[in-house]
């Protein structure tokens, strides 16, 4: 069967394709059907059926004669260190931690919030808690103390499990004294926390509160896994929100398991036993389902990666890790190959590795600009495949089913949308649009299995957020247009198409343009304010290593660059070159905070910010331009 022909199929049954996909997980109890209509527009899959993620995850596989196989690779550059965890091994460190938590009273539907680096132990955290029927709640580690604060009164853990530090290259992260800052500011309380000791930094820990990682596992009775009922939430993961407060995604267990296992072969075409390596954190949505949970589910070999994709030691740390544990698919983020590329132009350091034993590349997080894509393929000899979609989603909305069928790639395109979404483009009043129309990126309800059900105590926010706009439709926030052959481009946030003097205009296809001048590593456009035109665009572009020319040069090339591919429509004429731009940790370039700063309105840095400090310097190239105006 042809892509088509399995879109086709979900179409004319979604209820019976999603059964039949449910047929790859374990149930202690099948589920009756597939899908419950809880009330107005709000839905559950698999809800009367009885399971637990982790069996799925780890003892169905040891069950099944795979126990001798690795199922977890830590590979930290920034330590030097190499650690192999197989499932017979990762079954009995999970049970031991999930009897431990037991045993000091966590139960099913108790939160446990996570707060650690990069290392196998904040896994068996996740498997431990979802072992137990316990809902976990992971935060980035490192994340400053008062947004730690916000999330525990949110979710109202009765533990928290986090480690001493976290390591960056050349800095160690002290996680311990901004878990007990957040503890302090938070009104909530957790009955005990638990803190694995890294040997680079051993923290202080108050007696009878704080429980040592090992100490506190010595001599208890392991846990056997919980059955949960398929709407039991498996974890909340929180994303900001436009108010500030933050959003507590909810995922179901049930949906959870049929959808993340459905992706591994018929998106990243992998095999059981195949490695897969994801290149994100566990804080953030790709950690959650493509570090720990789908690949383990499906019965592979993830790796868990501590470092950087430059500087641990340099630009060919992806390529190493690649070659040394035969990686068959590989997702990271664009961001991640643009810093690749800033510091190894044209691709010598890949020369010292053979990464024979990789089929794919996989790119989301963020647009893809052509450039790097057309980059990274010309540089691996792989084929690039982008794909789009959400904290909120779990999975891919758009993307190439490479395990199903190996469609035609069409660069800036993350493709064809997956069995469960109806994706349309709609104009302001929410009716469809016209192939090649640019508008708002929609997808009809029901969401299928896996994607968010509702947010954390707070479904007014949900309906708010994503439903209240186009009735009957999930609203992505992002805008776009299909083409004739049904292929999705996803042009920009909505709030990232600016109107000048009555024009439409995408921001991220400005930005295509910036990034394929020779000289520009990076960039960023925004709309700011204009008396005259409404909305200005302005460019911000990053140089390549090495390029020595003068900067008005190279701004005059870009403005030039732009009037010549999109027109003077754009009325393109601000542009800066700054040494870099504010992003986040997980390496979205905050694109909203800029206009603010330009517009002079009044903001706050978002706590995912990666150094604050870039802020001033995007302030000073701002007043170079003559803004804010006064």
């Amino acid at each position: 069967m042809g892509y088509k022909d399995v879109y086709e199929s979900w179409k004319s049954d979604p209820e019976g394709y999603w059964m039949q996909q449910a047929e790859a997980i374990d149930w202690d109890q099948k589920p009756s059907k597939a899908l419950f209509e809880v009330g107005e527009h709000l839905y559950e899959w698999f809800a009367d059926g009885l399971t637990n993620t982790c069996w799925n995850a780890v003892d169905r596989h040891v069950e099944a004669g795979r126990g001798g196989q690795v199922a977890i690779i830590h590979d930290s550059p920034i330590t030097g260190t190499l650690h192999k965890i197989t499932y017979a091994d990762l079954r009995n460190r999970v049970a031991r931690l999930a009897g431990a938590l037991r045993a000091k009273g966590i139960e099913k539907g108790d939160r446990v919030i996570i707060y650690m680096p990069m290392v196998p132990e904040a896994l068996e955290a996740m498997l431990a808690c979802t072992r137990l029927g316990a809902i976990h709640s992971v935060v980035f580690g490192g994340f400053a103390a008062n947004e730690l604060a916000v999330r525990i009164d949110d979710a109202k853990p009765k533990a928290i499990i986090a480690a001493s530090c976290g390591l960056e290259p050349g800095r160690v992260v002290h996680y311990k004294p901004l878990l007990d800052g957040a503890i302090k500011q938070a009104s909530h309380k957790p009955d005990f926390t638990v803190i694995f000791q890294r040997e680079q930094e051993v923290a202080k820990l108050n007696d009878g509160y704080d429980f040592d990682w090992h100490g506190f596992q010595y001599g208890v009775e392991p846990a056997d896994c919980v059955p949960v009922a398929g709407n039991h939430p498996a974890y909340i993961l929180y994303t900001s929100g436009t108010t500030g407060a933050p959003k507590g995604v909810i995922r179901h267990t049930g949906g959870h398991l049929v959808a993340l296992n459905w992706t591994m072969k018929n998106i990243y075409n992998v095999d059981p036993g195949d490695a897969f390596w994801a290149a994100s954190d566990v804080g953030w949505v790709v950690g959650h389902s493509y570090i720990c949970y789908a690949p383990l589910i499906h019965g592979n070999t993830t790796v868990v990666f501590e470092g950087k994709p430059v500087g641990t030691p340099d630009a060919g740390t992806f390529w190493r890790v690649i070659s040394e544990h035969n990686v068959r698919s590989f997702f990271t983020a664009p961001t991640a190959f643009r810093a690749v590329k800033r510091d190894d132009p044209k691709g010598e350091l890949i020369k010292q590795y053979d990464i024979s034993c990789l089929n794919a590349i996989y790119l989301a997080g963020e647009r893809a600009d052509p450039d790097t894509i057309e980059w990274a393929m010309a540089v691996s000899g792989k084929p690039v495949y982008d794909h789009w979609w959400q904290t909120e989603t779990g999975w891919t909305i758009a993307g190439y089913p490479v395990g199903i069928e190996e469609l035609p790639v069409k660069i800036g395109s993350p493709a064809v949308p997956m069995p469960g979404y109806d994706v349309q483009i709609l104009d302001e009043a929410g009716q469809p649009m016209k192939p090649g129309e640019l508008g708002a990126i929609a997808v009809k309800l029901p969401l299928p299995p896996g994607t968010l059900p509702n947010l954390w105590n707070a479904e007014d926010r949900f309906r708010k957020s994503y439903l209240a706009h186009f009735p009957g439709y999930y609203e992505t926030g992002d805008a776009g247009m299909i083409d004739e052959d049904g292929y999705l481009y996803i042009m920009a946030r909505t709030d990232d198409v600016i109107n000048v003097a009555g024009h439409r205009l995408s921001t991220g296809g400005m930005e295509e343009v910036l990034a394929a001048h020779p000289d520009v590593a990076e960039c960023a456009v925004i709309g700011v304010s204009d008396p005259l035109k409404g909305q200005m665009p302005m460019g911000f572009v990053c140089l390549t290593k090495g390029v020595n020319r003068a900067h008005e040069e190279i701004v005059r090339e870009c403005v030039t660059l732009v009037r010549d591919k999109i027109g003077p429509v754009a009325a393109f004429k601000l542009c800066a070159v700054v040494d870099r731009l504010p992003k986040t940790r997980s390496g979205k370039i905050l694109r909203a905070t800029m206009v603010k700063i330009a517009d002079g309105a009044e903001f706050k840095p978002p706590a995912t910010i990666d150094d604050p400090a870039i802020l001033d310097e995007i302030g000073a190239a701002l007043q170079g331009l003559g803004y804010p105006k006064s």
